[in-house]
C-alpha cells in the first residue's frame, strides 16, 4: 500500500459560513470541526444482495476444476472505515486464525509475529509444526508506517476462499512503527501486487502467484468494497466486501465491465488520460496525471493526486461547492466539515470523473464518482452535527486510485490478460441512488498517444541505475587504489606484468 491515511488529532474549531450565488441566496450550515474521532468503530451496512442465477449462470460463478466457487467467496471481507478491508485466513499447523488486510499496492504477505499494543493476537511461529524460517531479514516501508521481520514459509488456507491449502512465503513481523493503528481488527497484510515489489527482492513469490501456481486457478482476482457513503457507528456490523480469487463474480456488478491495460507489472499501473470536475475538464497535460505513475491500490484510503492535479481539482470544486477559502483545512485533511444533523452536504459538490485508456488504445472510458464517495461521513458531534472529511489528498508519489474511488466499483485484476476492469458495484448505492457511473467509449485522438513514457523515471529503473552507478564507481576506485599501490620502478623484460601476475586480475576475483 502506498498507503493508509490517518486523521490528525487537533482541537475543536467551529466556523460558521454563509454563501451567496448570483441572485439566489444559499445559507449553508457549514462548520469546520477538528477533533478526536474514531473511524474504526463498527459500521452500518445493508447486507449484500445476492442474485440467484440459473444453472447456466452458475458456470460463470465457479471454476471447472472445483477448486473455487465464486459465490462462496461473496462477502468474505470485513472492513474499518478508512482503514481497509480484511479477510480471515488460517495459518500454520495447527491453524491459527488471523484477519489479514487486502492490499493491491504491495506484494509481501506479512503477519504480526510478536505482541503489539494495537492488536489482539499474533501468529505464534513456535507452535506451528509446518513453519520454516529462511533466516533472511526483511523490511518494508509504506507511505505511512513500516515493519521489520524475518522471512519464512507456512501452510495457508482461506475459509471463504479457494478450496485448497497452499505453502506461502510469510514475513513474520517482529517490530513495526506506525503500521498497526489503534482500533484496527487486522493482524497482517496480504500484498496482491507483482513480484517486482516484493521485499527484500523479487525472488520472494507473492501470495497470489503461489496460489495460482499451486492450485491452477486462473490468474485473475476481483475486489468489491462496500463502505461507500457509510458513516461510523457504534452499534452496527463492520462493512463488508468480497475478494473473488480465480475470476469475476457477475452478481457483484451492474452493466458492463470496462478494461484498461496494465502499463507495467509492479503496481497495477494504469494510464489516466484526463480528469473532470463536474463538466469541467482540468485541461492538464495527461503526463501530469501519470507523474510518476498512476496505480489502483486498495490499501490506500483516499484518492491521491499529484500536487498540480490536486490543486486544480480543489480549485474546480471550490468554485462549484460554495466552500470558501476559510475552509482550507478541510481540503488539506486537517479539519472536518460539519453540517446540522440531517442536512446533506452532497448536493453542494460536483461529480469527479477519471478517464482511462481502453484496451483499444484509440479509445477511453470514464469512471465517475458522486460526492458521497469523496465527501465522507466520519462522525457526529453532540448529536447535533454530522461531520465529513475530504476523501482526496495530494501526493508526491503519483496518482493513486484508492478506496475513495474503488468503493464505487467492482474492480477486476485480470493479470492473465494484463488489464484492470471496472464495473459499477452492486453495493455502491445510498438510499437507492447509485454512487458511481461508467460511460464510454470515447475517442482518445485528442490525447497524447503515450501519457506515461515521458513521465518521471519509475522506481525500479531508478534502482537499477543507482546500483549500476555504484558498481561503476566502486570499480574505478578499486583500479585507482591498485595503481597507487604499484611500485614506481622501471621494469625490464623479466619484470613485465602479465595477465597471470596482474594484481588487478586477482583482486577482482
Amino acid at each position: 500500500m502506498e498507503k493508509t491515511q490517518s486523521m490528525l488529532p487537533v482541537r475543536v474549531l467551529l466556523l460558521c459560513c454563509s454563501f451567496s450565488l448570483c441572485s439566489s441566496m444559499f445559507s449553508i450550515p457549514l462548520k469546520i470541526f477538528t477533533g478526536h474521532f474514531n473511524s474504526s468503530v463498527d459500521l452500518d451496512l445493508t447486507p449484500l444482495r445476492k442474485i440467484e442465477t440459473s444453472g447456466n449462470g452458475l458456470s460463470l460463478a465457479s471454476d471447472p476444476s472445483g477448486i473455487v466457487n465464486f459465490l462462496d467467496m461473496v462477502n468474505n471481507l470485513q472492513g474499518d472505515s478508512g482503514r481497509g478491508y480484511y479477510m480471515e485466513m488460517l495459518i500454520g499447523t495447527p491453524s491459527q486464525t488471523l484477519n489479514i488486510l487486502v492490499d493491491t499496492g504491495s506484494s509481501n504477505f506479512a503477519v504480526a509475529a510478536a505482541p503489539h499494543p494495537f492488536i489482539t493476537h499474533f501468529f505464534n511461529r513456535a507452535v506451528s509444526s509446518s513453519y520454516w524460517t529462511s533466516g533472511r531479514a526483511v523490511q518494508v516501508r509504506y507511505t505511512q508506517g513500516d515493519w521489520e521481520g524475518e522471512l519464512g514459509t507456512d501452510l495457508i488456507s482461506i475459509p471463504k476462499g479457494p478450496n485448497a491449502t497452499v505453502t506461502i512465503n510469510i514475513a513474520a513481523i517482529l517490530s513495526s512503527e506506525g503500521f498497526f493503528l489503534p482500533g484496527v481488527n487486522w493482524q497482517g497484510i496480504l500484498g496482491m501486487a507483482y513480484p517486482m515489489l516484493a521485499r527484500p527482492d523479487s525472488s520472494v513469490e507473492p501470495f497470489f502467484n503461489s496460489l495460482v501456481r499451486q492450485t491452477g486457478i486462473p490468474d485473475v482476482f476481483s475486489l468489491q468494497m462496500c463502505g461507500a457513503g457509510i458513516a461510523a457507528s457504534t452499534t452496527a456490523d463492520p462493512v463488508g466486501g468480497s475478494l473473488i480469487m480465480g475470476g469475476v463474480e457477475p452478481t457483484l456488478y451492474r452493466g458492463s465491465m470496462w478494461y484498461t491495460p496494465i502499463m507495467q507489472e509492479w503496481y497495477y499501473q494504469v494510464e489516466v488520460l484526463k480528469l473532470e470536475v463536474g463538466d469541467q475538464n482540468l485541461n492538464l497535460d495527461c503526463r501530469e496525471y501519470n507523474s510518476d505513475k498512476a496505480i489502483v491500490d486498495s490499501g490506500t484510503t483516499l484518492l491521491r493526486l499529484p500536487v498540480n492535479v490536486f490543486n486544480a481539482v480543489v480549485d474546480a470544486i471550490s468554485q462549484t461547492s460554495l466552500i470558501q477559502d476559510s475552509a482550507s483545512g478541510f481540503w488539506t485533511g486537517t479539519k472536518l466539515a460539519c453540517w446540522a444533523m440531517g442536512e446533506s452536504p452532497w448536493r453542494f459538490f460536483p461529480k469527479i470523473s477519471i478517464y482511462l485508456r481502453g484496451t483499444n488504445t484509440s479509445q477511453s472510458f470514464r469512471i465517475t464518482i458522486l460526492p458521497q464517495l469523496y465527501i465522507q461521513p466520519i462522525t457526529d458531534v453532540d448529536g447535533t452535527l454530522d461531520c465529513f472529511r475530504f476523501g482526496i489528498s495530494s501526493s508526491v508519489n503519483g496518482l493513486v486510485i484508492g478506496a475513495t474511488v474503488m468503493e464505487g466499483f467492482y474492480v477486476a485484476f485480470d493479470r492473465a490478460q494484463k488489464r484492470v476492469g471496472f464495473a459499477v458495484s452492486t453495493c455502491a448505492e445510498l438510499a437507492g441512488q447509485p454512487l458511481a457511473e461508467i460511460a464510454g467509449p470515447f475517442l482518445a485522438e485528442t490525447v497524447s498517444s503515450d501519457c506515461v513514457s515521458s513521465s518521471l523515471l519509475r522506481e525500479p529503473l531508478l534502482w537499477v541505475l543507482a546500483y549500476a552507478l555504484m558498481g561503476l564507481c566502486a570499480l574505478v576506485l578499486l583500479v585507482l587504489v591498485l595503481l597507487l599501490m604499484l611500485p614506481c620502478r622501471r621494469r625490464g623484460r623479466g619484470s613485465e606484468i602479465t595477465d597471470e601476475s596482474s594484481l588487478v586480475r586477482h583482486r577482482i576475483k
